[in-house]
């Protein structure tokens, strides 16, 4: 998958694993996240969509996280979770959502197939045992899509790794890359309505 990576990446992480700022970190995080993937899709189905992302995009920042203390480095930690998230989109015919098209679901499970294992996350169930107790609120499918899905918003041919697009507008195949010293986690999305002392 393509992804990008910056300081607000860097310092997302940060905060994600300090104990104040985290909770406002998160909830920022979530409501960029929904956002973001309602704008692909058609206005009338933003708001029947919204609860549903919420709850998952919440539930993916404990993904996130677990990855990170399981040593995978920041961009594939945040790989996985947006992996989850097309899991959830196909599973809804979501295909206007979805970043990688289906014919790739597969090969981006097997990358993260031992996390994904551990976790009980299969493409039928994105979240495995992330889910929340009281669970993910309910959202309508449009399961037609899938017969005559153009994944519109799909980028195709970076199934094999992840790459990172850098601050820079470079690049840079595999997740690996180094993390900028002195992170100010006030640069973290929502880090400002936390308590970053």
């Amino acid at each position: 998958m393509k992804i990008r990576q910056n300081v607000r990446h860097w310092a997302a992480k940060k905060a994600l694993t300090a104990p104040l700022v985290g909770a406002a970190v998160t909830e920022k995080l979530v409501d960029m996240h929904t956002d973001i993937f309602l704008n692909k899709t058609d206005e009338a189905n933003r708001e029947p969509r919204r609860a549903h992302l919420d709850d998952f995009f919440d539930a993916t920042m404990d993904a996130y996280v677990a990855a990170l203390q399981a040593g995978y480095p920041e961009a594939e930690a945040r790989e996985i979770t947006h992996i989850q998230a097309n899991f959830d989109f196909f599973n809804h015919g979501w295909t206007e959502m979805m970043e990688i098209p289906a014919g790739e679901l597969e090969d981006h499970y097997r990358r993260y197939e031992s996390f994904f294992r551990e976790h009980g996350i299969t493409i039928d169930d994105p979240l495995g045992a992330f889910a929340p107790v009281d669970g993910v609120a309910e959202a309508p499918a449009t399961p037609e899509k899938l017969e005559y899905a153009e994944f519109e918003n799909a980028i195709a041919g970076f199934a094999d790794d992840v790459y990172v697009e850098d601050g820079e507008g470079e690049l840079h195949k595999g997740g690996d890359t180094p993390e900028p010293e002195d992170v100010d986690v006030s640069a973290a999305p929502g880090a400002e309505d936390g308590t970053a002392d």
